[in-house]
Formats: structure tokens, sequence, C-alpha cells
């Protein structure tokens, strides 16, 4: 039986992006001979809409946003942090009762990069996931 694994929506081909767009270079194929693939995207899995303004983190990294020291703002200066924070706690729901350790994420992402560190990202290595950065 092949090894669970979540995967960034987007990097599979779906239009989960905050513009909505699809990434030129899905990575099913490559993943779909090793794993059984999980996609999630934290931001909708928080209630965001896909389009979505894009956000940042202030005030430090997803370490700092889990730890109540840093916000997620977006373009138009809305708070989102709540969204984000759901969203991960979502993620981290799924990778649990599924049995996942690994996860390969959007690389930039202020929800799946490692660097910088996103909210989901932060939530899952906290976890103890074995993380991996694409795209």
């Amino acid at each position: 039986m092949k090894e669970p694994v979540l995967v960034s929506a987007c990097l599979l081909g779906l239009k989960t992006r905050y513009d909505g767009k699809r990434l030129p270079e899905p990575m099913a194929e490559t993943l779909l001979k090793r794993f059984r693939l999980i996609p999630v995207c934290p931001e909708q899995l928080g209630g965001l809409p896909t389009p979505r303004p894009p956000a940042e983190i202030l005030g430090g990294d997803g370490a700092d946003v889990l730890s109540g020291t840093a916000r997620v703002i977006n373009l138009r200066g809305e708070e989102v942090t709540e969204a984000f924070m759901r969203g991960a706690e979502e993620v981290l729901r799924l990778a649990r009762l599924l049995g996942v350790r690994r996860a390969f994420l959007k690389a930039k992402s202020p929800s799946c990069g490692l660097e910088p560190l996103g909210v989901t990202a932060a939530l899952l290595l906290r976890e103890g996931l074995e993380l991996h950065e694409w795209g």
C-alpha cells in the first residue's frame, strides 16, 4: 500500500491558487508513482474564496502567527489570520485522521511555504511531519 502524503492542491494542477490560475507543471505524475496523494488547500479549508487577494505574514513567520505575535494581512489590508489558522488546523486534522507523516507543499506561500515559513507549514512541523517544498 502506498504511503499517504499531503500535497498542496495547486501543485496538482487544481485551480486553488489565490489568483485562481493553474500551475503550468503539475507534479501529480511524479508523486502518484510512489504515494497516495491527499490534496489540500489550507486557505480554502479556512474559508477563503478562490480567487482571493494575495496575503502576507506581518511581524514574523508562520510560527509567530501560531504563537499570536504575527498576523496575516491581504492586499486589501484585511486581516485574514483566523482563516489561515482554521485552514492549518483542518490540514493537521486530516493528517492525523489519515496517518500522514509527510507533505509536499507550495513554495513561497504564506500558508505552505518553508522559507519563509507559512502558517500551515509551521503547524505541520510542530506536529513532526516531514515537509518538502515545491514550485
